[in-house]
């Protein structure tokens, strides 16, 4: 393999093969190859994955590798997670050890998802020093690192119908929170096996050189403060590794239909819905969202995947529903004046820096702590589900209800949660300018670890 430049440094980035941990990866890397040329970033991902995001945009000192897909084909992701974790896990560091054994130099720093643990063990075993890359919130992180207290005090795993309404405050940095709102913690064998490895993956990281964080210091302070003391490695917290510079680079360059569509919608009025590319809400509970923005009359934009066909048919005319949109683009347009998500971390970012207020509903892993901290911490969002039993559907009324009374723009708490998300959005806005908290962070990581200057 072509060597990196001779005056420059040579990042190998491993990611989680999964389009909510590859794209803030890659976010990072551009931002990183933005004002160095110096840099020649290895992007691996499975050869799966190398067919999804070739054809991608992306600067020329930034080159994708592909290793031998490992995960077996019947193991797709929404219908075997755990299986496809587990396979992620334990098979994926023979190809990637292999992978580093073509270059004709060796990496000078490898950047990998922090569940992918085994790297830390490659990387100390060849003198090559890694970064831990954490593409969830630095709360969430938090909660997996003192998550034997939530043991010690009996509260995991935890029976949701009887005491998911209970609060506790002995998470450092996190502010008093329902046990319904801590992650897999109803002591099911998949939840119990999610959670073994995602805590492997925090026990490496303190053999890790580096950590990084895809927040900003501002928005989750507690959190960060507490990690910064109870963890040796440096810590940066290197802002929200979303798509912003193509969103500075081509502000007005939409040109799919949706687009027309939102130019034509009055401003705030339209509601921005998107349950996430990997997890989903049950058949029964879409349903009864399609069936209640029919009788809202609430315009409406949704990201639907492989339904929106079929629940097209059953919304009506008053929206849009589609497979794919760029969101970024879309939650930064005037017309949006509402986003139902499902919490994932980066959706949480967007719509932040977007300036975009929130319905939550969240389905797994850290999705439930983000809903909790855009609600109680932040006051930008309502919960559409109150009831904290798993199963539970909520039903038209009760969304018809809450989407109309969220887009009432003539409503005093519906305009205070605009102002709010308004000043968060600022702050992000802050952040990530020079001098900001986490574009200071991310240049003290490259001045760190590759000392250019």
């Amino acid at each position: 393999m072509e060597a990196p430049p001779s005056s420059g440094y040579h990042i190998v980035a491993m990611p989680y093969p999964a389009r909510g941990h590859i794209n803030p990866m890659m976010n990072l890397c551009k931002l990183l190859v933005s004002n160095n040329s110096n840099i020649l970033i290895t992007f691996v991902v499975t050869q799966e994955w190398l067919g999804f995001i070739d054809s991608d945009p992306k600067p020329d000192n930034i080159r994708l590798c592909s290793i031998p897909n490992v995960i077996p084909s019947e193991l797709t992701r929404g219908q075997d997670h755990l299986g496809f974790m587990e396979a992620i896990m334990t098979k994926m560091e023979e190809p990637f050890q292999q992978l580093l054994n073509r270059f004709d130099t060796p990496p000078s720093i490898i950047i990998y998802d922090t569940y992918l643990y085994w790297v830390v063990g490659v990387g100390n075993m060849r003198n090559i020093p890694v970064a831990s890359f954490w593409t969830m919130s630095a709360s969430f992180f938090s909660v997996l690192l003192h998550h034997k207290l939530l043991e010690e005090h009996g509260h995991y795993p935890v029976n949701l119908s009887e005491n998911g309404d209970k609060r506790v405050d002995y998470i450092p940095g996190i502010s008093s929170t329902r046990l319904a709102d801590f992650p897999m913690n109803n002591g099911s064998y998949n939840n119990k096996r999610r959670l073994e490895l995602s805590l492997k993956g925090i026990h490496w990281v303190s053999k890790a050189q580096y950590l990084l964080f895809t927040s900003i210091y501002e928005l989750e302070p507690q959190a960060i403060d507490v990690l910064k003391t109870k963890l040796s490695l440096p810590i940066y917290t290197i802002g929200l590794a979303i798509p912003y510079l193509s969103l500075q680079q081509n502000p007005t360059l939409n040109i799919d239909i949706y687009f027309a569509w939102l130019h034509a919608q009055p401003k705030g009025s339209v509601i921005y819905i998107s349950q996430g590319s990997f997890f989903s809400a049950s058949s029964a509970q879409v349903d009864e969202i399609a069936n209640a923005l029919k009788e809202s009359g609430v315009p409406f934009l949704w990201v639907a995947r492989g339904e929106a066909l079929r629940l097209k048919q059953i919304c009506g005319k008053m929206g849009l529903v589609l497979e794919w949109c760029d969101q970024l683009q879309v939650l930064s347009h005037p017309a949006i004046g509402g986003f139902w998500s499902h919490c994932g971390w980066n959706s949480t970012k967007e719509g932040v820096f977007a300036g975009v207020p929130f319905l939550t509903f969240p389905i797994v892993m850290d999705q439930p702590l983000d809903s909790k901290m855009i609600v109680e911490d932040w006051k930008v969002g309502w919960r559409v589900k109150e009831d904290v039993k798993v199963d539970s559907l909520v039903k038209k009324a009760e969304i018809v209800s809450i989407v109309n009374k969220f887009m009432d723009l003539d409503s005093d708490i519906v305009r205070e949660i605009r102002e709010r998300v308004k000043k968060l959005k600022q702050i992000c806005e802050h952040a990530i300018v020079d001098g900001g908290s986490a574009a200071t962070d991310l240049n003290a990581f490259v001045r760190d670890t590759m000392q250019i200057r």
